[in-house]
């Protein structure tokens, strides 16, 4: 046999050279002379974790270290390689430990970062990542995940600063082009951002990524057509749950879609992603003697549309009579998930497990009844329901369409809603109509007093709508012109995240102009805001309008508490009479309108009469308060009697009151 250095030699010459299998061979033959060869071991760990075989390589690399404690390099691969086996702290721990040993090697420094980054260790991943870029300047993978560690973190600007940065050192990779825009369109600069995604499928046409977040830009800037020809593009291109739910969530808004083709394709959703993980159910308990065990599942346990209705729900169960169980997958906790998590008995947080690991756990828990908060939208967890972790699953609030699931039996709802005969045929689960409204609503905090109405004093009337823009359709705009037609001195403010991007701003008042409404009739306000600055802008409107098919629910219930009527439309599909059935739980039953038609009537003769409009402003909190839509009590006594029906329990009538 040759020497050791020159098996060596030869053994890192075809491990350069890509012959893996051989330089594997080498290193082998080199430990057989040598149990604690340090250069062997390690660079064999290399072939092996190059290789996945994640275990070995972990082997290697320890025996590595106790060979060569001082080696810097060696510690970093170990880490490497524990990060793989998913032994996040150990990994931790090695990257350290090869930053103290050598302070200089950046890659120590950039995989300590993106292990913090992974666990949202934000702060500290930023200053590791930082580091890392400061001793490697032309490292484009480095400036890479320091924009992503910045934008998962909240700074939009330096993620948009590191992202260049990548790209200047690496002008041709498609995955730069992608998340610069994904950054940028988050910051509200939809053209950048446009102009990064063309870019992306330039550099690779079947793109899918790129695509679907093509397909989020062209959906918020009210573009509903585009959005869905590029989610079908990225489908062809990659079939994928969170796109196909994209797809599904940007056919609600669609005025003319045909509520059984959206059916359809929510069950190529399930066929396509949910059928293969179908589990049997979770087994039951016994119910003697014991509360049922409910929990709930969501993204949305935060400073979240869906935090309004869930809270007064949590802090209203029986606890004599039900045992509360919370499953949250919050990317970014805030005060809200700290005031929610004191309402569980039980917090689980499953933000960072897979769904087969937050499956086993909700399993584990041997719950009565899961309850989804999501449906198809962002960030849902409908893969951990198609595992059935629960003997009895539900769905609720979070989505205003079946999910398409088998392993969903229900969707809770109201008559108005969902009126008997009228939308079963849509539904993969069976509809339970809750006693009187399908959920219950907790105002805000810091919402500001209710002023007089604005009007009296202008003389003019100001309608407004604070719906994300995506909900203004054509056909919508079309109507509002209407409405400014027949009212000459009336103004129209539109409070919307996206409209803070001139680009479509400037295409909202286009669009309104083709309609005959003059730019100076628009009031369009983007700005970020705080809850009562928010809510505060309601001091200048004086009636709100519903947009269609897809209802406000927050919105009108905001709207509604700030003493602001609201005119809706109601339609065939639950998404357009959400509208009716807030309106009619909280007494506004003459504020629905049955046809457009109707909805400019309604509108022109609620304007038309200030003192009117002036004494329901100064009464509607007060009657929005002691209505059903804000009694917590009563709502929570029927949806805890429907849950116990749905579970079959023995004693589902003694929840009723």
């Amino acid at each position: 046999m040759m020497p050791m250095p020159a098996l060596l030699q030869q053994a890192m010459q075809r491990h350069q050279g890509g012959r893996l299998a051989e330089a594997a061979n080498l290193y082998e033959d080199i430990l057989r002379l040598d149990p604690a060869h340090p250069d062997a071991l390690y660079l064999l760990g290399q072939v092996r974790l190059y290789q996945g075989i994640f275990q070995q390589a972990e082997n290697l690399f320890v025996r590595a270290v106790a060979s060569r404690p001082q080696a810097a390099p060696f510690h970093l691969h170990h880490g490497l390689a524990l990060r793989r086996l998913g032994r996040t702290d150990d990994a931790l721990a090695a990257f350290h430990r090869a930053q103290t040993l050598d302070p200089a090697l950046a890659d120590a420094h950039h995989q300590a970062g993106n292990v913090l980054k992974s666990i949202g260790r934000y702060a500290e991943a930023i200053d590791a990542l930082r580091e890392a870029a400061r001793l490697a300047p032309d490292h484009a993978a480095i400036w890479l995940n320091l924009g992503v560690a910045c934008l998962e973190g909240g700074a939009r600007v330096d993620a948009i600063a590191a992202f260049r940065r990548a790209l200047s050192l690496d002008p041709k990779n498609p995955e730069a082009h992608n998340i610069l825009g994904h950054a940028l369109l988050m910051h509200g600069c939809s053209a950048e951002a446009e102009a990064a995604f063309t870019e992306a499928l330039r550099l690779r046409p079947d793109y899918a990524a790129a695509h679907d977040n093509l397909g989020r830009l062209c959906r918020a800037a009210g573009r509903l057509p585009e959005a869905v020809d590029h989610y079908r593009a990225a489908l062809a291109g990659q079939a994928r749950p969170y796109t196909h739910s994209n797809l599904l969530f940007a056919l609600n808004f669609l005025p003319d879609f045909d509520p059984a083709e959206i059916f359809a394709e929510h069950r190529c959703w399930q066929d396509r992603y949910a059928a293969p993980l179908s589990t049997p159910p979770a087994a039951a308990l016994p119910p003697a003697g014991r509360r049922l065990r409910l929990g709930y599942i969501s993204p949305d346990f935060a400073h979240h549309a869906v935090a309004y209705f869930i809270e007064p729900v949590l802090a209203a169960h029986d606890r004599t009579r039900i045992e509360i169980f919370c499953y949250a997958s919050v990317a970014a906790p805030d005060r809200f998930t700290d005031r929610l998590r004191g309402f569980a008995e039980h917090w689980r947080d499953i933000a960072r497990l897979d769904d087969d690991a937050a499956a086993a756990l909700i399993r584990a828990d041997h719950l009565d009844l899961l309850i989804d908060l999501a449906g198809h939208s962002a960030r849902h967890r409908l893969l951990v329901l198609a595992r059935r972790p629960a003997p009895v699953q539900a769905t609720w609030i979070g989505y205003p369409n079946t999910t398409g699931l088998d392993a969903i039996d229900y969707r809770l709802t109201d008559a108005i809603c969902d009126p008997a005969g009228q939308t079963e045929a849509w539904h993969a689960e069976k509809l339970v109509r809750l006693p009187a409204n399908f959920s219950c609503y907790r105002p805000d905090d810091d919402a500001p007093p209710v002023n007089d109405l604005p009007a009296t004093a202008s003389g003019a009337i100001t309608f407004g709508c604070f719906n994300q823009f995506a909900k203004v359709t054509p056909a919508v705009i079309a109507l509002w012109a209407r409405l400014l037609i027949e009212l000459p001195a009336a103004r129209l403010l539109l409070k919307s995240r996206g409209l803070g991007d001139s680009v479509v701003a400037d295409r909202v008042r286009a669009a309104f102009a083709e309609a005959g409404i003059a730019p100076a009739r628009l009031i369009l306000n983007g700005d970020e805001l705080s809850v009562a600055d928010h809510l505060g802008l309601y001091y200048d409107v004086d009636l709100a309008l519903d947009p269609f098919p897809y209802n406000g629910t927050t919105t009108t219930c905001e709207a509604l508490w700030m003493g602001v009527p609201v005119i809706t439309l109601a339609g065939r599909t639950h998404a357009a009479r959400v509208g009716a059935s807030l309106l009619t739980h909280v007494g506004l039953p003459d504020w629905i309108a049955a046809t457009p038609d109707d909805y400019v009537v309604r509108a022109v003769a609620a304007a038309r009469d200030l003192p009117q409009l002036a004494v329901l402003r100064r009464g509607l909190r007060e009657k929005m308060r002691t209505s059903p839509l804000c009694d917590a009590a009563h709502f929570t006594r029927g949806f805890e009697a429907a849950c116990a029906a749905m579970c079959a329990w023995p004693s589902a009538l003694n929840f009723c009151v």
